[in-house]
């Protein structure tokens, strides 16, 4: 089954596609979204949804699973990435793909066992339950990875957290 991970943005959306497999779980594809500063919300919105109906169509996932929003402090910010978000699973949704969403604290506890984990933990889990060389970069494109990885972990349980 091929499950695409989201890590949403309006600047930059993370991206990591994974397949399950028997014996575990393999990168496929991932990478990050951007949309240039200096152009308008809208714009910003509109491109991103083009660049997430391709890579809906690149890999044809079975299931998406986007991470929920966390902000405590910055409104602006968190007003724009809720609308990049609904541009995400709007494109989601369209494609046919079951969508689903887990919190931070759920996808660090899935793939490090503690649920509050630091991003350098959670970097090297995703490397080493996805047998990468490396560590996934940039930043966003291993968080997506993450998030992926966390509905391969926690799949049996997916409709309680199906949208």
């Amino acid at each position: 089954m091929v499950i695409l991970g989201i890590d949403p943005g309006y600047a930059t959306i993370g991206y990591g596609v994974i397949e399950r497999t028997k014996p575990g779980s393999r990168a496929i594809d991932y990478g990050v979204i951007t949309t240039p500063a200096g152009i308008s919300l809208p714009r910003r919105l509109q491109m991103a949804a083009d660049a997430m109906e391709q890579l809906i169509a690149r890999h044809n996932p079975k299931a998406i699973a986007v991470e929920e929003l966390f902000f405590a402090r910055n409104t602006t910010t968190a007003m724009g990435v809720a609308q990049a978000r609904g541009v995400i699973m709007l494109c989601s949704v369209r494609c046919g793909a079951d969508l689903y969403e887990y919190t931070p604290m759920q996808i660090k506890q899935a793939i490090t066992g503690y649920g509050r984990a630091d991003k350098r933990q959670m970097q090297h889990m995703v490397k080493s339950l996805l047998g990468l060389s490396e560590i996934p970069r940039p930043d966003d494109a291993a968080d997506a990875l993450a998030v992926a990885l966390c509905h391969c972990q926690t799949n049996r349980f997916a409709g309680s957290f199906s949208v």
